[in-house]
């Protein structure tokens, strides 16, 4: 089975150690939960598994195949693509001219990307947004945007971080169903990274929880929500 995988991995910066010999596997088949409170390491876990940082100790593989030390690109070039907690769109371009990026990005002709990116804007509920441009687009567009500038990357691996943060309510439950679609859709795995436990217990399959840069459980949603080291450290904190 096509898989993803951190492998025992450390990042050091400087005297601090983010991440401390953490394994996950993420299958293409699965939706995996990623939680844990500010500053647990969720994060720099998705810049390894994208090529954004390199580990200073342990390995990161897809399909048995070594990706330590790869670049962004060629991480993104081999199926796996993620999106930022800031959006990190052009801003002065508008919606249909940054998710084109991407997939020219991945050598599409400008004639097949727009109609690749035309086909994603639909599916994401944001072809009327596609002259806009992104400075100015609502909060939760943004987030839409993003996740389709991911999609066009054509990825076998989806790694979302943060995408339900400041969303509220109504606009949490239509991107559950959002991520469940596209998992279904696309046939991609997803890696769910965020602090609201609404999002990540409705959507994930199995939830991978790191505490000050250790895994401190994994296992399915209702065997996590009642493990008492994660209740202790987490949900009974209140640091949701």
């Amino acid at each position: 089975m096509l898989a993803l995988e951190a492998r025992e991995v450390s990042v050091d910066f400087g005297g601090v150690r983010a991440l401390e010999n953490v394994s996950l596997e993420l299958k293409r088949t699965e939706v995996v939960g990623l939680i844990g409170p500010n500053g647990a390491g969720k994060t720099t876990l998705v810049n390894v598994l994208s090529g954004f940082q390199r580990p200073t100790g342990g390995a990161t593989y897809l399909d048995s195949r070594d990706m330590t030390g790869r670049s962004p690109r060629q991480f993104a070039r081999s199926g796996i693509a993620r999106t930022f907690q800031t959006g990190r769109l052009f801003q002065e371009l508008n919606v249909r001219e940054n998710v084109e990026v991407s997939a020219v990005g991945i050598g599409l002709g400008l004639r097949a990307a727009r109609k690749e990116v035309d086909s994603l804007l639909e599916r994401l509920g944001l072809s009327h947004f596609a002259k806009t441009k992104a400075n100015t687009l609502p909060f939760a567009s943004q987030r839409r945007v993003g996740i389709a500038r991911a999609l066009a990357l054509k990825p076998l691996f989806l790694l979302l971080d943060e995408p339900a943060a400041g969303l509220n309510e109504d606009e949490c439950n239509d991107l559950m169903a959002v991520i469940v679609d596209l998992h279904k859709d696309f046939q991609c795995g997803i890696l769910l990274i965020d602090h609201n436990i609404q999002v990540v217990m409705q959507t994930c399959e199995r939830i991978h929880v790191l505490d000050s840069g250790r895994t401190l459980a994994a296992g399915a949603p209702a065997e996590v929500r009642n493990n008492a080291a994660v209740v202790a450290a987490y949900f009974g904190s209140g640091r949701t």
